[in-house]
Parts: C-alpha cells; sequence; structure tokens
C-alpha cells in the first residue's frame, strides 16, 4: 500500500493546488484578542469512525483571535476568481491575519512559532502536553509514509513537552551567505546529505494558485462590510505589530506545501543578527513582586516569538497531547455551526494527501463539514459539502485513519526516545525522495564545528522558554517540593545555553532562583528526603539506553522500491551521514507498523534534587548561585577599574575606645539602625555606588541576591554556632550583616519582613558574642576560624564593596580579646535587634520574636550584672589590707545593680517569673558582697565587730531573695531555681547569724539582743533547710541544720555559765543548751561524714555536764551527773570509729603506694587524711583523753568514798572504771595516731555494756 500511494504522490508534487488549499491561512497573523466564539470555544469530542476502528479525537479551544462564524458567500456559477473583488487584501476578522497579507510576503509557519504558542500557555509547557507545534507541522509530520516531499523540522524538549518548527534549510543557508551564522550547517549538510544543493525557484502555477484562492476567499465573505476598514477596536499595540509582520525576517511562501521556499521581495532586516531579534514580553521572576519587565532592548524586533495563529488548540488525537496552532478560515452555514471552505481545480482529483491535511485540519478545528468550491481556471463550476468523517473514504483519495494514528504515535516515540538533552536544537531531516528519516542533535554538531563561536538562533528562544517554565513550575513548588529537580535541571540547562554577555539579566534571574530552590529555613525532611537523591544528569531527562537503531546496518536494502524515481533528488544513502546522526528510521514505511517505535522512556523521569540534609551543603549551593548571579548583573554595570578598589582580603580596622569610657563608646558606636526604615527619598533619585540606577533590573536582582547570601551566612552562622565553632560563626555573621549593609545601602526602603530577619542577625550576633566572652580560653582556635576565607566568600565580599563599604556593623563582628566587651557588643546587638522590632515599621508584626530578644537582653544584662560583680569580688579577694571600700569596687557594684534592674524590667515585661526570680537571687548575691566589702577591720587587721552596713546589706540580701521566692511562688513552678534560693536565703540568714555571734558588735548592742537576733537568723535559717527533699544538696543542709543546732547550744551553754541570778533563766538556757546539743548530735551522727564535728559537740556536751556537776553538792547527784557525763563519752565511740577508718583507708592506699607517685611523694605520712583534718583531730583528741581522765578519776573517787555498801554491780563498774583508767595512764603519749584512736575506740568500748548505752549501730 504505502509503495502505492507514495507513487501517487509524487506524481503530484509538481501541482501547486493539490495541498495549498488545505491550509489557506498558514502565515497569519494575530489580529484580534477579543471575545471568543463560544461554539469554538466549548469541549468537543469527536470519535471518527473507519470501518470496525475507531479514532478518538477531542478538541478544545484554548484561544480563538477570529470572530463568531459567519456564513460564507455562496458564489454563482461561472464567478471569475481571476478579478480581484473590492475588498481583496483589506484587513477582516472573518479572515484572520489574510487580510492584509500582501500577495507573496507572509511567511508560513515562523521558525518560532512553537514558542511563541508555549510563552502564552506556559502552564501546559513541561507536563501536560506532548507536542507544541503549528498544525502544518503536524500534517506534513504524519504524511511521511505517503509524500516524497523532504521533511526538515527542529525539535526541543521541554520537560516531556516537545516542540516542532519548520527549520527551513534553504533559508537558513541563503541568510548564511550574508552573515555566516550557518555556515558549518551548510558544510554538513552538502557534505553529507546534498552535494549538489541550489537554490529552487516556484513555478508561476504555483503564484497563480495562490492569486485565485486568496480572492476565492475574499469574494466567499458575506454581507456588505465585506469591504470594511479595520475595526476600531484593534489597540494600537496590534497595529504596530501588524505593521512589524509586513517585514517578517525569514519570509517564505503563502503556504507550506511544497517541498520548496521561495525567496521574498519583500524587504528583509537580514544585517541584524537572529540572536538578538527575539524579545520578550515578561519575564517572570520568582516571587512574583519582582517581575522582570524586559529582557532586551524595547526597541528591538519582538516579532517571531509571538503567538501569531488565529486559534490555538488543545488537540488529543487518541493518547498524544497537542497544543496546535491553526489560522484556518471557519465559516458558519448549512446544517453545522461550522464549516471549513476550500478550493479545489476540477481538473485534477482529490489525492491522498490533500484528503488527510483537510482531515486533520477538521479535527484539530472541530469542523464537522467541509464546503468544496470546484474551478476550471478560475471559473466557479459547483460547490460540494462533504462530512468531516467520510473524508478518509473519498474516490481516490482512501486512507486508513489507524495507520495516520500509528504514524502519530511512533513519531513522538521516536522523537521523545532520541530528543532526550533539554536545550538542545534537534534536525529532524528527510530528504526529497527519501524514505530516510534522520535526527541530528545541531547543538552538538555545531559545538564540534571550528568556528570560534556558532550561532543556533534557536538558543535564546529554547533558553528563555526553559527559563518560563522554571518560573512558572516555581510559583508551583511553593506548595509542592516535586518540581524543584525539574525546575533545577530546566534552570541549569537554560543557564548553559546563554552567554553571560549577552543576556546577563536572564542567567542572573535563573541562578537567584536556582538559589531559591534551597529552602535555607525549613526543617530537616523526616520521611528519608525521596526527593534529596540525585537521578539523572544535569541537562538529560533520562539516562536510560536510547533506542538506536544499528548503523552497521546495510542501508540500501532498506529502502522502498519505488525510492529509485526520485534518486535525482539527492544522494542520501551514503554510510558516512549516520556516524552524525543522532537516530533514524530506516524506511518511512516502519511508520504505519502499530508500535514499531515503542518509547522505553519515562515520560517524566524522577528528576530528583540533588541536595544534601547537611545545612552547610545547602548555604554554600545557595552562595554558589548567588556569586554567579552576582557577576552576571556586575559585568553589565561597570567595569571593576571605574570603581575605588576594595580588597576582600584585608580586615578593616575596628577603632576600640578606652575601656574606662565605655559609657560614651556606648552612645557613639550603638548599633543604630532605625533611621533605615523608612524610604529613602535622597537614594531613589542617584544612582548606587557602582552606578546602578534605581529601579533597573540590575538594582532589584542585586537586592534579591544580596538578600538571599545573607540569608545563607544567617544559617551557615547558626549552624556553627550549634556545633560549638563561635570564631566561625562570628565570620558568617558578619558575612551576612555586611549582605544586609549593601542590601539597605541600594534599597529605597526596607520591607518588615527585612527587618524582621535583620533583627534575627543582630541577635544572633549577640549570642555568638556572648559565647565568645564566656569560652575566652579557645580564643586562639576561635582567631583562626575567624580570620579563615573561601575565595567565595571574598569574591562575593568584592560584589558587596562595589555598593556599600560594608562597615556598618563591624562593631558588632569584631573579635576582640576582651570579653567586657564582647559582652557590651553583645548587648548593643540585642538592643539594637530590640529597636527594630519595637519600630513603627514593625509594631504590628513579629511578638513572638519580640519575646525572643527580651529573653535575650535580659540573659544579657544578667551576664553582665554578674561579670561585674565577679569584678567586685575579685578586687576584695586581691586586696592585701583591707581598708575602706574603694571607688572602683563602688562602681563596679553600680554597674552590677544596673544590669541586673534592668535584666528584671525585661524578663517582667515578657512575664518570665523564673528568670525574674534568678536576677533576683544575683542581686541577692551583690547584696552579700557589698555586706562582705564592709566588714569592719580593728588597727590589728583582725576582724571587728558586726558592722551595720553589713547588717543593713544583709538584710537587703534576704529581701531580694525572699522577693524571688514570691515570684516563683511555688516549688512547683521550677524546682531547681525554688531550691536554688532557698539555699542562698538559708545560707544568708546562717552567715548573719555566725558573723552576730562570732563577732558579736557589744559596742552597740546589749548581750541579750544580740542573742535574740542570733537565735532568730538561726532559726530561719534553720526553716528554710529542706532536710526532707531528697536532693544533692541534702547532706549539706542536714549539716547546716546540725551546725546551727550545735552553735545555739553553745550559745545557750555559754550563757547558763555566765547567767548570774535568774535561776528561771538559767533552767531555760540549760533546756535549751540540753535539746540542741542532742539534735546537733543526732544530725552529725546520720552524716557520717563530719567525725570532728561529731567529736565536738560531744565534747562540749561533757564539758556541759561537768560544769552542771560543778554546782552540786550531794555526792549521789554528782554520780549521776558524772555517770551521764561518762555516757556522752562512751557515744564518741563512732566518732573515732570513723577517725579510724579514714586512717586506716590511707594507711592502705600508702602501704601499695603506686612506683612513679612514691618518688614524687617521699614524705607520704607527713600528709593530711583525704577529707580528714588531722591537726584538728589532735586538738580534739587533746581535749579528750584529760577530760576522759578527769571523768573517770572522778567516778573512781566518788564511787570509793560512798558512804553506803556497794552493790556486785557497783563493784564490777568500778572495776572496769580503774581498768580503763589505768590503760588511759599508761597509754604512750607520742604513739602513732591510729594506734591512740584504736585504744580509745576499745576502752569505750569496755564502757559502754556497763553504761548499759545501747549504741550498736555506730560502729560502721
Amino acid at each position: 500500500m504505502s509503495a502505492g500511494l507514495d507513487g501517487r504522490g509524487s506524481s503530484m508534487s509538481a501541482s501547486a493546488g493539490d495541498r495549498e488549499a488545505g491550509s489557506p491561512l498558514d502565515g497569519a497573523k494575530e489580529e484580534i484578542s477579543g471575545p471568543t466564539c463560544s461554539g469554538e470555544n466549548s469541549k468537543h469530542d469527536s470519535a471518527v469512525c473507519t470501518g470496525n476502528s475507531e479514532i478518538k479525537s477531542r478538541a478544545v479551544v484554548k484561544y480563538s483571535a477570529a470572530p463568531p462564524p459567519t456564513s460564507y458567500a455562496l458564489l454563482q456559477e461561472k464567478t471569475d476568481l481571476k478579478l480581484p473583488p473590492a475588498n481583496w487584501l483589506r484587513e477582516n476578522p472573518q479572515l484572520g491575519s489574510a487580510g492584509t497579507t500582501i500577495l507573496g510576503s507572509s511567511s508560513k509557519s515562523k521558525p518560532f512559532s512553537s514558542f511563541g504558542m508555549a510563552y502564552d500557555f506556559i502552564d501546559c509547557i513541561g507536563d501536560d502536553v506532548d507536542v507544541v507545534s503549528d498544525s502544518e507541522n503536524i500534517k506534513k509530520l504524519l504524511k511521511i509514509p505517503y509524500s516524497k516531499s523532504h521533511v526538515s523540522m527542529a525539535v526541543h524538549r521541554v520537560g516531556r513537552t516537545l516542540l516542532l518548527d519548520e527549520l527551513d534549510i534553504q533559508e537558513l543557508f541563503m541568510r548564511s551567505s550574508q552573515t555566516g551564522d550557518w555556515t558549518w550547517l551548510k558544510e554538513f549538510y552538502q557534505r553529507l546529505i546534498d552535494q549538489k544543493w541550489q537554490r529552487k525557484k516556484k513555478s508561476k502555477e504555483h503564484w497563480y494558485q495562490k492569486a485565485i484562492l486568496s480572492k476565492f476567499l475574499y469574494y466567499s465573505i458575506n454581507g456588505d462590510g465585506a469591504a470594511e476598514p479595520v475595526p476600531d477596536h484593534l489597540n494600537e499595540g496590534e497595529e504596530e505589530d501588524g505593521a512589524e509582520e509586513l517585514s517578517s525576517s525569514w519570509p517564505t511562501t503563502f503556504t507550506s506545501t511544497q517541498s520548496d521556499a521561495v525567496e521574498s521581495d519583500a524587504p528583509k532586516q537580514e544585517s541584524v543578527p537572529v540572536d538578538s531579534k527575539f524579545a520578550l514580553g515578561q519575564v517572570t521572576s520568582v516571587p512574583k513582586e519582582q517581575n522582570l519587565p524586559m529582557l532586551f532592548n524595547e526597541g528591538e524586533n519582538s516579532q517571531g516569538l509571538r503567538n501569531d495563529f488565529v486559534r490555538n488548540i488543545m488537540w488529543t488525537f487518541e493518547d498524544i497531547h497537542m497544543l496546535v496552532g491553526s489560522n484556518m478560515p471557519i465559516f458558519g452555514g448549512g446544517r453545522y455551526p461550522a464549516v471549513s471552505l476550500r478550493l479545489r481545480d476540477n481538473n485534477k482529483p482529490i489525492n491522498i494527501l490533500t484528503g488527510i491535511d483537510y482531515w486533520l485540519d477538521n479535527l484539530m478545528c472541530n469542523v464537522p463539514e467541509l464546503v468544496m468550491c470546484f474551478h476550471v481556471n478560475g471559473i466557479v463550476q459547483k460547490y460540494e459539502m462533504i462530512k468531516t468523517e467520510d473524508i478518509p473514504h473519498l474516490e481516490n483519495s482512501t486512507f486508513s485513519t489507524r495507520v495516520v494514528k500509528d504514524i502519530a504515535q511512533n513519531i513522538l516515540s521516536f522523537l521523545k526516545s532520541n530528543c532526550t538533552k533539554e536545550g538542545h536544537t534537534y534536525w529532524l531531516f528527510k530528504a526529497s525522495g527519501s524514505d530516510i528519516v534522520k535526527l541530528y542533535d545541531l547543538t552538538t554538531l555545531c559545538e564540534e564545528a571550528e568556528e570560534e563561536k556558532c550561532q543556533n538562533p534557536f538558543t535564546l528562544p529554547v533558553a528563555v522558554l526553559l527559563y518560563r517554565v522554571a518560573s512558572n513550575l516555581m510559583l508551583k513548588a511553593r506548595q509542592n517540593r516535586k518540581h524543584y529537580g525539574t525546575i533545577r535541571t530546566l534552570l541549569l540547562n537554560c543557564v548553559k545555553l546563554l552567554d553571560q554577555e549577552r543576556h546577563p539579566q536572564i542567567i542572573a534571574s535563573a541562578h537567584y532562583m536556582l538559589s531559591e530552590l534551597f529552602q535555607l529555613d525549613e526543617p530537616p525532611q523526616e520521611e528519608g528526603g525521596e526527593s534529596l537523591r540525585a537521578a539523572g544528569s544535569e541537562d538529560s531527562y533520562s539516562d536510560e539506553d536510547r533506542e538506536e537503531e544499528e548503523e552497521e546496518e546495510e542501508e540500501d536494502a532498506e529502502l522502498t522500491e519505488d525510492s529509485d524515481e526520485n534518486s535525482s533528488y539527492s544522494s542520501c544513502s551514503r554510510p558516512q551521514d549516520d556516524s552524525k546522526a543522532v537516530a533514524v528510521i530506516r524506511s518511512v514505511g516502519e511508520l504505519s507498523v502499530p508500535e514499531k517505535y515503542k518509547s522505553t522512556h519515562q515520560i517524566r523521569p524522577s528528576c530528583a534534587f540533588p541536595v544534601s540534609q547537611d545545612k552547610e551543603e545547602k548555604c554554600r549551593h545557595v552562595l554558589s548561585y548567588v556569586l554567579k548571579g552576582l557577576k552576571a548583573v556586575d559585568g553589565t554595570i561597570k567595569k571593576e577599574s571605574d570603581l575605588p578598589a576594595a580588597d576582600p582580603n584585608t580586615p578593616i580596622p575596628l577603632k576600640y575606645e578606652d575601656r574606662s569610657a565605655i559609657g560614651a563608646c556606648t552612645a557613639e558606636t550603638g548599633i543604630s539602625v532605625r533611621e533605615r526604615e523608612g524610604p529613602l527619598e535622597a537614594d531613589q533619585k542617584h544612582l548606587t555606588r557602582s552606578g546602578m540606577i534605581p529601579g533597573s533590573w540590575q538594582h532589584r536582582m542585586k537586592l534579591q541576591l544580596f538578600l538571599k547570601a545573607s540569608k545563607a551566612y544567617y544559617v551557615l552562622s547558626d549552624a556553627a554556632t550549634n556545633l560549638l565553632k563561635y570564631g566561625r560563626a562570628l565570620r558568617y555573621i558578619k558575612l551576612s550583616l555586611q549582605c544586609y549593609d549593601a542590601y539597605s545601602s541600594v534599597s529605597g526602603t526596607l520591607h518588615p519582613q527585612v527587618l524582621q530577619f535583620h533583627s534575627q542577625c543582630l541577635s544572633l550576633c549577640g549570642d555568638i558574642q556572648l559565647m565568645l566572652a564566656q569560652n575566652a580560653n579557645n580564643r586562639a582556635a576561635y582567631l583562626e576560624e575567624y580570620s579563615y576565607q573561601t575565595k567565595e566568600d571574598q569574591e562575593i565580599l568584592h560584589s558587596l564593596h562595589r555598593e556599600s563599604s560594608c562597615q556598618a556593623f563591624n562593631m558588632a563582628t569584631d573579635l576582640a580579646m576582651d570579653p567586657e566587651y564582647q559582652l557590651f557588643v553583645s548587648s548593643k546587638c540585642y538592643e539594637a535587634g530590640y529597636e527594630l522590632l519595637v519600630s513603627e515599621a514593625l509594631k504590628d508584626h513579629a511578638s513572638d520574636q519580640l519575646a525572643q530578644v527580651l529573653k535575650r537582653l535580659g540573659n544579657i544584662r544578667n551576664e553582665m550584672g554578674v561579670y561585674y560583680m565577679n569584678q567586685a569580688a575579685a578586687m576584695q579577694t586581691e586586696k592585701e589590707v583591707k581598708t575602706s571600700v574603694s571607688i572602683a569596687e563602688q562602681e563596679m557594684w553600680k554597674k552590677s545593680f544596673a544590669f541586673f534592674e534592668k535584666g528584671m524590667k525585661d524578663f517582667e515585661a515578657i512575664g518570665d517569673r523564673t528568670n525574674t526570680a534568678l536576677l533576683l537571687c544575683n542581686t541577692g548575691r551583690l547584696m552579700r558582697i557589698c555586706a562582705q566589702a564592709h566588714c569592719a577591720i580593728s588597727a590589728d587587721q583582725s576582724r571587728g565587730e558586726f558592722s551595720p552596713e553589713e547588717a543593713l546589706y544583709y538584710n537587703k540580701a534576704i529581701d531580694y531573695y525572699l522577693r524571688a521566692m514570691r515570684s516563683l511562688a511555688s516549688r512547683e513552678s521550677h524546682p531547681a531555681v525554688w531550691d536554688s534560693v532557698n539555699w542562698e536565703l538559708s545560707t544568708t540568714y546562717f552567715t548573719l547569724a555566725t558573723l552576730l555571734q562570732d563577732y558579736a558588735p557589744l559596742s552597740r548592742k546589749a548581750q541579750e539582743q544580740i542573742e535574740r537576733e542570733v537565735t532568730e537568723a538561726m532559726m530561719k535559717s534553720l526553716k528554710y533547710c529542706d532536710l526532707q527533699t531528697e536532693s544533692a544538696r541534702q547532706p549539706l543542709y542536714q549539716y547546716r541544720a546540725a551546725t546551727i543546732h550545735h552553735r545555739l547550744a553553745s550559745m545557750y551553754h555559754s550563757c547558763f555559765r555566765n547567767q548570774v541570778g535568774d535561776e528561771h533563766l538559767r533552767k531555760q538556757h540549760r533546756s535549751l543548751a540540753e535539746l540542741h546539743y542532742s539534735k546537733a548530735v543526732c544530725l552529725f551522727l546520720s552524716l557520717k561524714d563530719a567525725p570532728c564535728e561529731l567529736l565536738r559537740t560531744l565534747l562540749e556536751r561533757v564539758a556541759f555536764a561537768e560544769f552542771t556537776m560543778a554546782g552540786q553538792s550531794s555526792s549521789a547527784a554528782k554520780l549521776k551527773s558524772l555517770t551521764g557525763a561518762i555516757e556522752i563519752m562512751t557515744e564518741t565511740r563512732s566518732a573515732f570509729q570513723l577517725i579510724h577508718n579514714e586512717l586506716l583507708e590511707e594507711q592502705i592506699e600508702l602501704s601499695e603506694p603506686d612506683p612513679a607517685e612514691s618518688a614524687e611523694c617521699p614524705d607520704v605520712n607527713s600528709g593530711p587524711a583525704s577529707g580528714l583534718n588531722l591537726h584538728e583531730v589532735m586538738k580534739l583528741i587533746g581535749v579528750f583523753e584529760p577530760s576522759f581522765s578527769f571523768l573517770l578519776l572522778q567516778l573512781i573517787k566518788l564511787m570509793t568514798t560512798m558512804k553506803r555498801k556497794p552493790s556486785n554491780k557497783d563493784e564490777e563498774l568500778l572495776k572496769t572504771y580503774k581498768n580503763v583508767y589505768s590503760k588511759l595512764l599508761r597509754a604512750e603519749k607520742n604513739a602513732p595516731l591510729l594506734s591512740r584512736v584504736k585504744l580509745h575506740i576499745e576502752l569505750l568500748q569496755q564502757l559502754t555494756p556497763q553504761t548499759g548505752s545501747d549504741d550498736t549501730g555506730l560502729h560502721s
């Protein structure tokens, strides 16, 4: 079947009329973008039945410039079409742009017609649509197996969409002789395809047929208004476009049916390079506010990229979705609302090519019927009406619709399988009379060419389309990250195609969008990041093996039998040809075989977004794109030499103020930001430092890039802070603030969100300076991190210096060596951030951020308060001679107190009760330091009496601690802080009481009053000793409580000794002393690690018993007192046991010394026991031994001189006492401490059962 059809097709090739009627308005100009016809705009599904098969076709008009169809004028028989009608060549909306077409000057399918459609329907591109093309190109492809005509088309891939455009090789070669652009292609064509290439001329018959078709259409316009002038509502811009249209850059014939194109006599603009002629109305940058209005100079010719079709139709043919441009005039009439009108020579029968033409045109435009007007030599003969579904069955032009469907699917699969690289221009070529279809990659051929810079006119439109599709997807990507990989691929390919010198704006904008793909502020993905794997190369949508035919096959065997007829057209079977072709269809007959070319490719492969979860890597990607964008912008403004040189490697020195003048420094070097909030009117009128015009695309692009860089450096700084790399963090925040400085120096107004971000930067800078102040030990490492700089950072800084000196934040970001200055800088950063947030511009935004900054402010003020408080404490410690309080100390107190006060206000402003309590607690500590500084020193440098100033400050401290307790309200609110305040309060009361007791101000107060005050303070301290709660402080509380009881007991003991007269008071003091001694002993016993304190308390208690005995007269009372004293003395056994255990442990440690240690410490025995004060132990033993001897001696004396007869028990006791007493007397005074302690334990053990005292639990 194929051979016969091909033969018939070729025999008709000389006829001008057989296919021209199928495309009467091929080059029609866009006319009226008014309301579309409701009939045309409606969705219409048509199923075309052919025998037992059915073809699914559905067409939806997306756009129509034509008015609603009106009925055509039925011409009278014998009408002579050679005579022009009155309205000929006048513009008429019914004919679309055919109205103003000067015969022969309208271009046929424009070289970039698919791009114009793609720009208008950018939403469909890349995903929803398989093919975008002129309807003529679609028809030409589907007729390949039936026709011997040559096919030459440019194919471009954008996502899963293919853009098809006629590539008029002969027109290109005519141009190349003048411009030299396509010389490489011409040479390639002549060498491999057609050595005898020459321009072919159109016949006179061709022009004759064109003329009568044009006149026929004008005659067919119905009604009186046939010759009306241009409608008024056509706007001026469209008129201008119409005028420009007449000087088409690649003019060709009226229709596109012949294999040859005609050189037009119309004026051409050959001298203008094609690359520079295509303008773009609007390139959308993301986000929407920053639209880039013009890519090129407005005066340049804007033709070529406009959508010039009367109709744009979304045509679904079986499973292929196509966006088609059509200029076919549609008329109303007959039984249907729409018909197409055709003119046929009655002497020439309709052939299969014309039939397919008519059928496809009607399917694409949803036209159910066609009206055929037959003529003989221009004289109208008759009309005939044919239904669209009947066209495939017309006599002489029968064809199978199912085969046409298979051809469409095969061609699409072939192209999709082989046109894989985005941004590349592919060339689908079939020579006249050949059966072989070849696909070349012109981009690769161009790169291989020897010329310096080969020009490909498609480069710019492709790049712009890639850019626009990416921009469009970017808007969707806000909701769906799955688009990110696609956008990245589109943009990288776009940038690859463009020359930075010629198209800096698209390049800058593309790099900005690439940087925008990296969301720096989003949390890391939980689900293992399905979109974060690199799949697919940058420029290709598939890495699978392509379906290539084996190049070694012999071509001659593949040619169909009838191809010899036309072998004179070209010599197309040379084997070397294949080495350059990407893919080859060996025979056009293959296209009719169902699923012969089945694409193995994914329609939309997962263009995953290769992004690491590592924040630093993300930011580095962003900064590399920002830098490329900045370079593109900078290249368009001024050359480097025109600017003051700014070496990014040279740090700008920061002038330090004298430390004593920090108050003045605060006023002078504060980080002021308020004056930058409003619009800077002056800036709007003047060029920026580098010479940019405010409002220009460079200006807007730089703002976006500076801000993006600032954000990236902020994230890097934050990440470094989390890693405790504070030097690196400070370097990054410095760069971030320098980017912001450059941004604000070129920006007229600062958006609230930008100010908010700036506040965050200042807060982070404050955090870093605070951490540097607190980690002074690692300063050398931090300095090394801070000084390091990457080449990329240097280049970005260099770009920043073109717009700004970048010195506004030097104070904030300098690495100082002085912690005090760092704290000061940190507070200034927070203050500046706070001022921004409460300014007019931001007062209605960012309440959360304000709370955070206030918290930081409170914290830094606390830190500074603590710093000055510690300075004051250090001054106190360093003083060799304690004199009166120095001025410097008082200054430190004042500063510290002022910072604590401010900090409290900050925390109160946000209702932070816990931190308020902490600051009150710190203020209490400051008061205690003030109290310590005021202690009185007597002439001999010994501690004087407790002074009233000390009392005042201690009481102030107590007030602050009580306020802190009230701020917290209960322990549940914050147990740790509550416990801390509780401890400090107890400590302050205890210190106050101790000082009052030890250095009693007897010169000012009576003894009784002091005793009352001491008791009161001690009892309050005891009240805050939390003995129940299990915590790390519990043993400390127990020790303190024991000490308080011991001290109170000692005080009452002393009062009892010294009290004369009031017997009732003496009894009271005695009982209180007994009570507190017993409580102290119990608490010390429970502690297990205070043997000395336990021993001292017991010895004091024994002394108290002895003193009581001294005042007794009867021997029975004395005996009772002595027995009681001995019982108390036996309790010391547990204290001695603890001392013995510790001494033993120490001896064991020393008896097996480490060789190295023994060499270092030869005199090990002289060292004190760990945790045991040997001097204190010796002193206490020195008190214990005589006291024990005295008690035993008195008992022995008393028991032997008793008048009553002693019982057996008494005799036993006496014997034991004598035995113990004798051993004690005979004990060697110079014996080692351990043996003496052991002896005491044995002696006390002997007494224990005799006294009946149950202390078996004290042996631990």
